[in-house]
């Protein structure tokens, strides 16, 4: 599922491909990544690239005549190249480029969007203009995130799902900061210390890197998808030992989601000292 890290990656992807390569031609399939007459705003996308921005989980593209669109990934989509007249399975939109290659927007459940409208616009939009601290482009410390989330009285990790408040988290990097920072995903937000909204601010940022680091190819594969290996630290390693202390990881639901922790480095209440 893309968040953050692999929004961050498709922006560059996409920066690069479009870098040298003018938009000759647009394509929409009917489908509900486009709403009404969206499908046809975006057909009608041409020339250079003038911007390719991220906000959140949010990808902002900007071209010439003042054209642009936004594309949230949802689920399972992706923006992949490919060579001209090479199919592309569950392709439903396409950016064709003056070198012959394809820029297909990808995705097998429909649970993405792309949003088309004026370029210089697209900052204002409400799914854009709405969403809270993106940890890449504005920071997060500590006492950042302790005024976007610590009077909340639900569970940090649900909390931490809040895109108005922090934007780009999402089930897998909430819950490996929460490992990285100690901290139990079962406590409630305003339970939390000034230094442990210290650590958890510097825990977000060392796992954004390092998922980051970890993408080498072009094309960014996705931990649900078949034949990907699992490259993070707790997500999806319910009964496997942390890589920590050695205790089996376990997994609960919060907000309809599994969430993965260590009971023994993540203990459900604080610990105070001596």
């Amino acid at each position: 599922m893309p968040e953050l890290p692999e929004v961050e990656i498709a922006r560059r992807n996409l920066g690069r491909w479009l870098a040298n390569a003018g938009v000759v031609g647009a394509e929409a399939d009917r489908s509900r990544i486009f709403r009404g007459s969206e499908r046809a705003a975006f057909e009608r996308i041409r020339g250079r690239l003038v911007f390719a921005r991220r906000r959140g989980k949010t990808l902002l593209l900007g071209f010439e005549g003042n054209r642009g669109f936004t594309s949230h990934l949802g689920m399972t989509g992706k923006w992949v190249r490919r060579p001209p007249g090479r199919a592309e399975p569950y392709s439903r939109a396409r950016l064709l480029l003056e070198d012959g290659s394809v820029l297909h927007y990808r995705d097998p459940r429909l649970f993405g969007r792309i949003e088309p409208a004026a370029a210089d616009a697209l900052e204002q939009l409400p799914a854009v203009r709405e969403l809270g601290l993106d940890p890449l482009l504005d920071g997060v410390e500590g006492k950042a995130l302790a005024r976007a989330l610590g009077r909340s009285r639900v569970a940090v990790k649900v909390a931490l799902l809040d895109q108005r408040r922090v934007a780009g988290l999402g089930n897998i990097h909430a819950a490996e900061a929460l490992w990285r920072a100690k901290i139990s995903p079962l406590r409630p937000a305003r339970s939390l210390s000034p230094a442990e909204w210290q650590r958890l601010s510097r825990a977000i940022a060392a796992g954004i890197r390092y998922a980051i680091g970890q993408e080498q190819a072009e094309e960014v594969a996705y931990v649900e998808e078949p034949g990907t290996a699992n490259p993070f630290r707790v997500y999806g390693r319910a009964g496997k030992p942390c890589p920590r202390c050695r205790t089996p990881v376990r997994s609960v639901r919060q907000a309809g989601r599994s969430t993965y922790f260590c009971p023994r480095c993540q203990p459900a209440r604080r610990r105070r000292r001596p």
